[in-house]
């Protein structure tokens, strides 16, 4: 089915930016740092890319051809971006040599020029306007900037600067402090949404990071690949416990409208 950039949904399709959406963006930031580690460094880096991108592209569509928010389409697309956009941030590095430095101000460029044309063609960077085909592409592809930007800036401070994991947790927990502050300031919510938005990357992968690297470079030393496990997992439980409520809240609804014409319910 060709996709039709003028296809315009009901409501957004994208998730209310509530406790849940942010407990998940970080996992899911963790979880595809560790991924990435895990693959990058055992298997050609070049081919994982590859591999990486086939996937991302296949879950895209899914979520692109979706007639509305489906919420585990959703994170499931989000975790795809995790992964992908740290592999194509990470493959810089290792297979191509080229410096945090180089790869942070890039990513940097390019995020303000997604930014830039979504603004001047749509008018509005809210999420709450992701209403259609071609607002949604604006969407993911900000979205995938923000985590190849995140993923180079987190290994910047912590091997550029040599501040170490533990420092760069600290300075990105304080730092996606003041997206907060400046919104309950009354700051321009969309702003303030982009800016938590980016910082949740470098914050999740430093704490991937520091979980899974040896302790001989400042890590815990669980490994790559159990940290992806229990990150993982941790976002199933999360989108399971979204899918129950969505389910419960349904439930109530179609009781109440039943209720109200003085009928019995249909088995479900």
């Amino acid at each position: 089915m060709p996709l039709d950039l003028r296809r315009t949904f009901r409501s957004p399709k994208v998730p209310e930016p509530d406790a849940w959406f942010w407990a998940l963006k970080l996992l899911s930031t963790a979880m595809g740092e560790a991924t990435s580690d895990y693959f990058v460094h055992r298997f050609n880096p070049e081919l994982v890319v590859l591999v990486g991108l086939v996937a991302f592209l296949a879950v895209l569509w899914l979520q692109l051809s979706a007639p509305r928010y489906l919420i585990t389409t959703y994170w499931l697309t989000v975790t795809m971006v995790a992964v992908f956009g740290t592999m194509a941030a990470d493959v810089l590095h290792v297979a191509l040599h080229v410096p945090y430095t180089v790869t942070s101000v890039g990513f940097a460029v390019a995020l303000a020029v997604v930014f830039v044309a979504w603004r001047r063609v749509e008018g509005t960077l809210s999420i709450h306007s992701i209403t259609t085909t071609r607002r949604e592409l604006f969407y993911w592809a900000t979205v995938l900037a923000t985590f190849a930007l995140g993923t180079a800036l987190g290994d910047f401070t912590a091997y550029t600067l040599n501040m170490g994991y533990l420092a760069s947790i600290a300075l990105f927990a304080l730092a996606i402090l003041l997206p907060g502050l400046g919104a309950a300031a009354g700051l321009n919510r969309v702003a303030t949404f982009w800016s938590a938005y980016v910082l949740t990357r470098p914050l999740g992968a430093s704490v991937a990071d520091y979980l899974g690297f040896p302790a001989s470079v400042g890590g815990r030393g669980w490994g790559h690949g159990t940290v992806a496990l229990a990150f993982s997992l941790a976002i199933a439980l999360g989108v399971a416990r979204l899918l129950t409520a969505h389910n419960r809240r349904r439930r109530r609804a179609r009781l109440s409208l039943v209720a109200r014409a003085g009928t019995s319910p249909r088995p479900d």
